[in-house]
């Protein structure tokens, strides 16, 4: 289906010169991961999709497919044959008809990628996945629900989507270091792996999952009902609560009007706030007379976290939203308009926008010469990291991951919320396995000095990452201006809640409150319990926004290949979410309920064993058939899905008692044998021994020098056939590698480096913090 757009803003938007100009992609993915190069088509890139039409769910091909061209033909047609020759890359689903291996022996700079829901070679590739499958098994299922309550499936295709975001940074990196070297690259690219690693990676940096814990203590319940980030009824509906730092809660102190109850400095501490019975009721009588937009406005002025609980569409309609051109009318080729998210990327202030379908490929642009290959993508690309908490620690470990020597610049002032530990020299296993293979610089940036000293290193560096509240970095004089002044080449990628315009601009960036605003919060209940939120313990979007912010800054660095400029990126994490609903936009703007074909109200059944679950899907009459024929439901072929959902009490009466007679390994091992989509409920102590990630290597244990215990980490972004393993350097203690830096980076030696030390200039490790590192190694 050939679709066309014009976005909001268009004459502007298409005047950008976007990053991935010139850039040819093939794409033979049908299905929620044909999103995977949507968003190289928003970059620039000209993607041209070969296979045929799948009127199936058109809402959901509209929004995967936005902005290529469409040929309605097969991979190994003939209409496909030259648009493969001039392919800079090549993305088709695992088993299609198609010679990788031999084009990419023919064409040494070839990007091929084959797609599928398990990778291949591995026993269980042949299995099918869905959305809950795929979050059984990558254990956020586990942890969605309410205590004492069945799991509950998130809202939407969360699972596909944060996937097809990580396999899409990973393509834009191999395209980057095959236009480079003229090295090309294969990735065997799985979704369960994409969804382990960037919906909430249950062992990476602050992963709701642990929560700094060893997996095998957690509970194996659901979080208890208004666990953490409450949602609390108000006089039009609902909001959150977001109160961490302790000037957040002095602001809601006096707000209330300094209660006695509550005057203790102990409330100033999150543990003891959660410990008190009497906190929350108090809290929520008070705001309950108010409404929503009267405690929004009256937090910000406080300093207190608090974001109205909307639904999708009432995010759709806000003025912020309309006021950042967020969403954009599409048209499909039969004439009907749809409203779609208007991409993810700004570039250079610009909003790049759903780019328009190209009617021809652009024209092969003058990339800049050859140079060496090298074991690892990034190996000596310089990054200077900015960012805080998760976006920022995962944006520049990628990169650090790929051979990137990232310094992450720390101030003892200003410490990385990440930092936070029992431990009081600053680290944790979250924190280790978001800062690998890095190095941290203690630099003092409000110190005239300091902001000189940073102006040097920023000569040297190819890349800057940050994710402060947006002019942060401009009210410190190291906005892209400043720093493009001194280095033409740099690229800056930022990302930021809500994005650097708009009214909601200036509020704080937490995620809980991201998903409370955008319609998440109220999609992710119980359909029987209104006050049933069940997204509070889910790291989500900062992961993915991080990938996307990664996948931005490398599409720069590609176009700065052809172009020898810079530039900057910019992502706001809540347009990143309100993307991964795109189908439910384009529902909604033709009157159809979200949330895609009605289909079962449950689909995670109990099994034999104590609190164990197996999620069963039905995509259609196949699938239909072969849970008949195993589980014999009887009756006549419920081949669509409102068939189904009538016929619900009488699925459930046959396959509830023949799943409660089997464990759920056993059930999901048999359903999946007759080709039934379905998945054993994994919790995160689980993932390790499951054969499929002990077999596609996914995990792998490290050390820290300064934790008591090895620890499990990811292996790879993505495997590949030239990306060499991420080393495994520890993170760094705060100001560890400072003086070895700025003597790499600058050649400044050791007296004037100790002279920048005396002048706290420059921070390196704290001697208490060296004292407790180095006590605790020895214990």
């Amino acid at each position: 289906m050939q679709t066309e757009s014009r976005p909001a803003g268009a004459a502007e938007s298409f005047a950008v010169d976007r990053p991935l100009a010139g850039i040819r992609v093939v794409d033979g993915v049908r299905g929620p991961l044909a999103a995977i190069t949507r968003y190289l088509a928003e970059l620039g890139a000209t993607v041209d999709r070969v296979v045929p039409a799948d009127p199936a769910d058109p809402f959901a091909d509209i929004a995967a497919n936005i902005g290529k061209r469409s040929f309605g033909a097969a991979i190994d047609s003939p209409a496909a044959q030259p648009l493969i020759a001039a392919a800079h890359a090549i993305v088709v689903e695992a088993g299609q008809c198609i010679d990788l291996a031999a084009l990419r022996r023919e064409r040494p700079a070839l990007v091929t990628m084959t797609v599928s829901d398990f990778g291949t070679g591995n026993p269980i590739s042949g299995w099918q996945a869905t959305d809950p499958v795929l979050h059984a098994l990558s254990g956020e299922l586990s942890r969605s629900g309410i205590r004492g309550q069945p799991p509950l499936l998130p809202p939407g295709e969360l699972a596909y989507q944060c996937a097809a975001s990580q396999a899409a940074f990973a393509l834009v990196a191999a395209l980057y270091n095959a236009l480079r070297t003229g090295v090309g690259d294969h990735i065997d690219y799985s979704a369960l792996d994409g969804a382990v690693q960037a919906l909430d990676p249950g062992y990476g940096i602050n992963g709701s999952a642990t929560m700094g814990r060893p997996a095998h203590l957690l509970s194996r319940d659901r979080p208890s009902r208004g666990f953490s980030y409450p949602i609390l009824r108000c006089a039009d509906g609902h909001v959150r609560i977001c109160i961490l730092a302790p000037r957040q809660w002095l602001g809601m102190f006096r707000w209330m009007g300094e209660p006695a109850a509550f005057a203790d400095p102990a409330f100033a501490g999150i543990s003891h706030r959660n410990r008190s019975p009497e906190l929350m009721p108090a809290i929520a009588a008070f705001i309950a007379e108010k409404t929503r937009a009267e405690l929004e406005a009256e937090g910000e002025r406080r300093g207190v976290p608090i974001a109205a609980v909307l639904t999708f569409a009432e995010c759709m309609a806000t003025e912020h939203m309309r006021a950042r051109h967020a969403f954009t009318e599409a048209r499909r080729d039969d004439g009907t308009a749809v409203t779609l998210p208007n991409g993810v990327v700004t570039v250079e202030g610009e909003r790049l926008g759903i780019a328009p379908t190209p009617t021809a490929a652009a024209t092969e642009p003058d990339w800049s010469p050859l140079q060496p290959a090298t074991a690892r993508i990034f190996t000596g690309l310089r990054v200077l990291d900015l960012g805080v908490i998760v976006v920022g620690a995962e944006q520049s470990r990628l990169l650090a991951d790929l051979g990137a020597d990232v310094i992450k610049v720390e101030s003892q002032a200003f410490p990385d919320g990440s930092r936070q530990s029992y431990l009081s020299y600053g680290m944790s296993i979250s924190f280790v396995t978001g800062h690998r293979n890095k190095r941290s610089l203690g630099l003092n940036l409000r110190d005239p000095a300091g902001h000189a000293l940073f102006l040097e290193l920023a000569k040297k560096a190819d890349v800057i990452l940050s994710n402060y509240k947006p002019g942060t970095l401009k009210s410190l004089g190291l906005d892209h201006e400043q720093i493009a002044a001194i280095n033409p080449a740099i690229v800056m990628a930022d990302s930021s809640a809500f994005g650097a315009t708009g009214p909601w601009s200036t509020r704080m960036g937490y995620g809980p409150l991201v998903r409370a605003v955008t319609g998440l919060a109220t999609a992710w209940r119980y359909p029987d319990d209104p006050e049933g939120f069940c997204d509070s313990v889910t790291v989500y979007p900062d992961h993915v926004a991080a990938r996307i912010g990664a996948m931005a800054a490398v599409a720069l660095l590609i176009r700065r290949l052809r172009t020898g400029r810079g530039g900057t990126a910019s992502i706001a994490q809540s347009e990143v979410m309100l993307a991964h609903f795109a189908a439910d936009a384009a529902r909604l703007s033709q009157g159809q309920p979200t949330g895609g074909p009605p289909d079962w109200p449950w689909q995670v059944y109990p099994t034999s064993g104590d609190d164990e679950w197996c999620v069963v899907t039905v995509r259609g009459g196949a699938d239909w058939s072969a849970l008949d024929a195993l589980v014999g439901v009887g009756g006549d072929p419920l081949d669509t899905p409102v068939a189904r959902l009538a016929a619900r009490d009488r699925i459930d009466a046959a396959l509830g008692p023949w799943l409660l007679a089997r464990t759920a390994d056993a059930a999901m091992t048999e359903l999946q044998a007759a080709g039934v989509p379905a998945a054993r409920m994994l919790r995160v102590a689980d993932l390790p021994d499951f054969a499929y990630f002990r077999e596609r290597g996914l995990f792998r244990t490290e050390a820290h020098p300064f934790l008591p215990d090895d620890f499990l980490t990811e292996r790879w972004h993505v495997p590949s056939l030239t990306n060499a393993e991420p080393p495994t350097r520890p993170a760094p203690l705060a100001g560890e590698d400072t003086a070895e830096v700025v003597a790499d980076w600058l050649g400044l030696d050791p007296a004037k480096v100790e002279a920048l030390i005396a002048a706290g200039v420059i921070e390196p490790l704290a001697e208490d913090v060296r004292a407790a590192a180095e006590a605790a190694r020895r214990v």
